[in-house]
């Protein structure tokens, strides 16, 4: 209480006005519509999904916000292609007229999960040797390539996660993440990529993998030169051993070996084949966009932009044992936009010289599709955006002492971001679990390809009146427990209080980013500088 108090006596009287209008029982209160049964998960193009943007976007008219999106509404539609395919239960791998049956498509006791990358009816391979290729990293910057003197074309890429430490041991980088990995392999011209799951390489268990890979999966329709598999897939640990040993090979022996800038991809001396039959459609989904106009007669033609996902994952078959087959996706991510809209609401009340946009994304957990579009489709020029306050997943434990900067360092916005939290008596750090790659799987990373600074904070994981370590614990119950599962649900027992901090200073670094003389800048050679600086203004 005594840090809430310091914040708003080192605030405006209007910025005073705004962040005392944020309260839990106003999160609370969307939050529990968002999560319920009705909605059924939200995935993109079911009828729970289009209930919350309907939702939503009455929430930003009532609010006063001007509609942002496509011919005169709140609605930006999202062209999705969902892909769904005819998984066998089976899968054989052959090598010297040895064979090995890796088990598909049986839930949590599946050795692999596959799933289709081209956008076609029938992908198939025949006969595809098979090449352990490392980390399957391309990254000049660092004198890396695992694919160097190896040709993969027509051929299954077996993947480590997890990238080398260019940034140092535990740092994942956009090379660690599964989809660069997919899209990599794909442009050597790769028939099909098996990653190697490890709870440690991943940040997450299999379960995790099995449920996300459980529905037909979505895309947004190719362009012109994008490259794709056959299919694309998960492999576990054991399974990744028997199939090495199939070959006379050794998993930990070639782990090791690919820790080294000399590594070479290695021919396993096996092959598979494999047929899915894929049922394809187009989905209607769409992005949620209002705009509070700034007041300011030239500046309003910047903005400073508010995200948050509004899709999860729907029903899943077959239901998972004492379930309801339902992912809520309360924490994930209900909670951002519960908390988004507290804080539009709360800027009315203080409107600033720039405007202020809220896009509430579809189809983050099937890639960020959602802020591809949006990105791909902003509704002002991207270099007149200030920046993108991304809320991912909020802060349901209660006040914390310190706060978590995703990105920390890349740009001036993260100064705003350091004075507001001291005015809140708190210490600012960066990604407290940089091995999980935050900032490369949320939507801001969609936004900063286009040059739009990232502003992605979350207390903890220090909690005020909990031991050390406390704070980790809960991270750690909600992954392996809660993470993309249908136990993911609101029962109106979370301590808001922390979600409510974390939202004033998300809403004072708007507003003062807002009122700003000049918009932030991005660190001089950061890896989004380039972009800011060719894109257009017009």
């Amino acid at each position: 209480m005594i840090l809430a108090i310091a914040l708003l006596l080192a605030a405006s009287p209007a910025e005073r006005a705004a962040a005392t209008r944020i309260t839990g029982a106003g999160i609370s209160g969307h939050l529990r519509f968002l999560s319920d049964d009705q909605l059924e998960g939200r995935k993109p193009g079911q009828p729970g999904d289009e209930m919350a943007i309907k939702y939503l976007a009455s929430q930003l008219e009532a609010m006063g916000y001007q509609p942002a999106g496509d011919n005169g509404t709140f609605l930006q539609p999202v062209p999705l292609i969902e892909l769904g395919a005819d998984v066998p239960r089976g899968v054989a791998f052959t090598s010297q007229g040895n064979q090995l049956v890796l088990h598909a498509g049986n839930g949590m006791e599946a050795d692999l999960v596959l799933g289709p990358s081209a956008h076609k009816d029938r992908e198939s391979v025949k006969d595809a040797g098979l090449v352990f290729a490392g980390y399957g990293i391309t990254a000049p910057e660092y004198g890396w390539d695992d694919y160097k003197d190896a040709d993969v074309r027509g051929k299954v890429v077996v993947l480590m996660n997890f990238n080398p430490p260019f940034q140092g041991p535990g740092v994942r980088l956009w090379y660690g993440r599964w989809d660069y990995k997919y899209e990599n392999a794909a442009r050597h011209g790769a028939a099909g990529a098996l990653i190697i799951h490890t709870t440690e390489s991943a940040g997450y268990p299999w379960q995790v993998v099995v449920t996300s890979w459980s529905t037909p999966h979505q895309d947004l329709p190719p362009a012109p030169d994008d490259k794709f598999m056959e299919f694309r897939g998960w492999i576990t640990e054991s399974a990744a051993i028997r199939l090495m040993q199939l070959t006379g090979k050794d998993l930990d022996e070639l782990r090791r070996s690919a820790g080294s800038k000399d590594f070479r991809a290695v021919p396993l001396g096996s092959t598979t084949s494999l047929d899915l039959p894929v049922h394809l459609q187009t989905i209607r989904s769409a992005n949620v966009i209002g705009m509070l106009p700034g007041t300011d007669p030239a500046l309003r033609r910047e903005a400073v932009l508010y995200t948050a996902h509004h899709d999860h994952l729907g029903r899943v078959q077959p239901i998972p044992p004492a379930t309801d087959g339902i992912y809520n996706g309360a924490l994930d991510n209900a909670s951002g936009c519960a908390t988004v809209l507290a804080i539009a609401q709360a800027a009315t009340f203080a409107p600033p010289k720039r405007s202020i946009i809220v896009a509430f994304v579809t189809a983050e957990e099937q890639g960020l599709l959602g802020s591809k579009w949006l990105a791909q489709h902003p509704p002002i020029p991207a270099n007149r955006i200030a920046a993108d306050i991304n809320l991912d997943t909020v802060n349901r434990w209660g006040r914390t002492t310190d706060l978590g900067v995703m990105g920390l360092g890349k740009s001036t916005a993260d100064d705003v971001v350091r004075k507001v939290a001291a005015e809140q008596g708190r210490t600012v750090h960066g990604d407290p679990q940089p091995d999980r790659g935050s900032f490369y799987r949320s939507d801001m990373f969609s936004m900063a390809h286009v040059g739009v600074p990232p502003v992605a904070v979350k207390g903890g994981p220090d909690y005020v009146g909990r031991p050390k370590g406390w704070g980790e614990e809960q991270g750690l119950d909600y992954e392996q427990h809660h993470y993309h599962q249908p136990s993911d649900e609101y029962h109106g027992d979370w301590d808001f209080s922390g979600a409510v901090q974390d939202a004033q200073l998300q809403l004072l670094v708007g507003l003062r980013l807002a009122n700003a003389p000049a918009l932030p800048t991005w660190t001089p050679g950061d890896e989004f500088e380039a972009a800011r600086k060719s894109a257009s203004r017009r």
